[in-house]
């Protein structure tokens, strides 16, 4: 691999771990509160839920994540070892997003936000929890597979 390409892999690894870190410190987020807020009256669960607004602004740095991942794929494909927890990444953040958009998405929207107060509050509460739980796991194994690629990627420098 020559000189511009080598600095531009390792440009796009950097771009894929520092996005996928920044990303997984949101999901970890709701991961450990979910046992604090779970089971909050409504009236609290509300006003804890205000905490997110704006929490939107992440779907940017997602989209750095999944380009940076996909930079990062596309460059390895003569390097099985790396390619393929690479690709596990970018699985499991799709998986992650199919996560949202089908269950945790469906509840902002029937709680416009959390600013209004459903029949069925405490179901969508539940939904919207556990899928952001699910969606943390599929971001930390997003991060498990860049880290194998990045130290495969540098086992096979050496070799």
């Amino acid at each position: 691999m020559d000189r511009a390409r080598s600095a531009a892999y390792d440009i796009a690894f950097f771009i894929a771990l520092l996005s996928t870190g920044l990303a997984l410190g949101g999901a970890l987020a709701h991961l450990f509160e979910l046992p604090n807020k779970i089971d909050l009256p409504r009236e609290e669960y509300f006003v804890v839920q205000k905490a997110y607004r704006g929490w939107w602004q992440l779907a940017y740095l997602l989209a750095f994540q999944l380009v940076s991942m996909l930079a990062v794929i596309i460059m390895s494909r003569r390097q099985p070892r790396v390619f393929w927890p690479a690709l596990l990444a970018v699985l499991c953040l799709t998986a992650a997003q199919i996560i949202f958009w089908t269950y945790t998405f469906p509840a902002n929207v029937a709680t416009e936000n959390w600013a209004k107060v459903p029949e069925n509050w405490e179901a969508l509460r539940r939904r919207w929890e556990y899928s952001h739980a699910a969606g943390a796991v599929c971001q930390i194994l997003a991060m498990c597979g860049l880290i194998v690629a990045v130290l495969a990627r540098g086992r096979g420098r050496r070799e």
